[in-house]
């Protein structure tokens, strides 16, 4: 396994990160049980193979995550890895952050947090919560001084009309100078955006690890485009994604979320790769990708003048996974995320099928796209 500096911190990590978000699972009576004791013995698997960095939450897996990463914990274990978690900040409350940090420490059976997230903050919640008189953030220096926690971070997750993400990224890490000492966000070949804003973080002193790195799941699809970025020298979509996450120099820690030891072995032996990409490779697969994404701006770029659509249909989001199949091959990725379209929470919208040809998105789109005969296209596709 290889290992570096986590930023200023202090701290040695491990290039690969074990997110405790998908830990093993079952169905019994239409609910999902997490196994106990596969989830244990995943969570040694990766103390084995060298992983020393373990992120969890308090609402990951049922609430169960936390608790399953303590018990795992035991014996000895604990001062063998640092510990990730998160507080939501729900309110401008420092009382109410301590009352959920003294949670996490229960679930997790330690006196403290080494890395202790404000989660998923976006830059209003930011200014008007954690920032607030005697809020989160003073309650989080206080904490930290007592040794409760041992480094403050956050994860970030925010797009704000009108503005790149990286702005109020960007804009977080101006205003928590001095006390953030992590950051934790997305980034992977797909979703790039971020890249400034990691940058920005490494400059700073900020350890920076980077959640998706195979795209929530896409990359780790099969994907001929994906692997001939760099044919013949990976085995797999998800080895190609990984290895590109980890030759940016200012990425510390890739975090994947596994639930099998298959998944596990096969991310900590690229993780263990001491040789990564050179400049002429990076170089070609940042070519490569920018040609997919010009292929992609062709069919939509997501500029989403079109919406709102009076049949609540998300178009741009639609025409995404339509490009997932056409420009990336990443085909049942595709079709999968299509058919839960309206089941999934945080897809509640209508698919294509649902176009009564109004044509009051053509109007509004600066590209001039036949939206409605791309929706038909794309419904006929991916629920075929």
């Amino acid at each position: 396994m290889q290992y570096v500096e986590f930023g200023k911190t202090g701290v040695k990590v491990s290039r690969l990160g074990m997110g405790c978000m998908r830990l093993p699972s079952y169905e019994k009576d239409g609910k999902t049980i997490f196994d106990e004791e596969k989830g244990i013995a995943l969570i040694h698997r990766a103390m084995e193979l060298e992983v020393n960095y373990f992120d969890t939450a308090p609402y990951y897996c049922d609430k169960q995550s936390e608790v399953i990463l303590g018990k795992a914990l035991k014996g000895g274990r604990r001062d063998k890895v640092w510990v990730s978690t998160k507080n939501p900040i729900e309110n401008d409350s420092g009382d109410d952050y301590e009352k959920r940090l003294e949670l996490s420490l229960k679930n997790l059976q330690t006196d403290h947090i080494d890395f202790y997230h404000f989660w998923g903050v976006s830059l209003n919640d930011f200014l008007t919560k954690v920032l607030a008189k005697d809020g989160p953030f003073e309650r989080a220096k206080k904490l930290k001084a007592q040794g409760v926690i041992r480094h403050i971070s956050f994860s970030f997750h925010d797009r704000e009309a009108g503005k790149k993400e990286c702005d109020n990224l960007k804009e977080i890490l101006k205003r928590g100078e001095g006390v953030l000492e992590t950051l934790l966000c997305q980034y992977n070949l797909l979703d790039r955006d971020k890249e400034p804003g990691i940058a920005l973080a490494r400059e700073m002193g900020l350890g920076t690890v980077i959640m998706g790195p195979v795209g929530g799941g896409r990359l780790g699809a099969p994907s001929k485009v994906i692997q001939d970025l760099m044919p013949g020298k990976v085995q797999s979509s998800a080895e190609m994604a990984l290895r590109f996450v980890l030759s940016n120099h200012n990425v510390d820690i890739a975090l994947s979320g596994v639930s099998t030891i298959g998944q596990l072995e096969e991310n900590a032996k690229v993780a263990s790769n001491a040789s990564p990409l050179s400049a002429s490779e990076t170089s070609q697969i940042e070519s490569m990708m920018k040609e997919n994404e010009r292929l992609a701006g062709l069919y939509c770029t997501g500029c989403k003048y079109c919406m709102p659509c009076p049949q609540n249909i998300n178009i741009p989001e639609i025409f995404t996974m339509m490009n997932y199949h056409r420009v990336y091959k990443l085909t049942e990725f595709a079709k999968k995320n299509y058919s839960e379209i309206g089941k999934n929470p945080w897809m509640n919208y209508e698919n294509a099928s649902k176009c009564v040809e109004c044509g009051i998105c053509e109007g509004k789109c600066p590209q001039s796209l036949p939206i409605r005969e791309q929706l038909k296209e794309t419904h006929k596709i991916l629920a075929g």
